[in-house]
């Protein structure tokens, strides 16, 4: 999976369900900040809590919308599995860097998992 360059740009992983879909996990990816400190389009995710809402707008249909469920910090190779399902209930996954930071490593040595569930009128 690949993070756009850009931190002002999130991506979404093209292998799994887009946002909307009746099932799976729709996974979309950002940077917190870029190599010149500059927010990225995730920033605002690290004061994100349960119950807070997302809305995810689409180019050809109206916004998807979502309730914050989870949150976890992980380590940067080990994403659980579950967040690239393809089947199973809807959800919205947003993944983004998290501390520690260490340059000589690569910089953040891990993922903020944020897991949000469909809105429903």
């Amino acid at each position: 999976m690949a993070v756009p360059e850009d931190p002002s740009v999130a991506g979404w992983y093209r292998y799994g369900p887009a946002p909307g879909s009746p099932r799976g996990s729709a996974v979309l990816v950002g940077h917190v900040d870029g190599d010149t400190g500059e927010l990225g389009e995730f920033a605002a995710l690290r004061d994100v809590e349960r119950g807070d809402r997302v809305e995810v707008r689409r180019a050809k249909a109206g916004p998807a919308v979502y309730r914050v469920v989870s949150r976890a910090t992980v380590p940067k190779d080990e994403l659980p599995p579950s967040v690239f399902r393809r089947k199973g209930s809807p959800v919205l996954t947003l993944i983004t860097c998290a501390p520690p930071f260490d340059p000589g490593r690569g910089g953040y040595l891990a993922n903020l998992v944020v897991t949000a569930e469909p809105v429903t009128n």
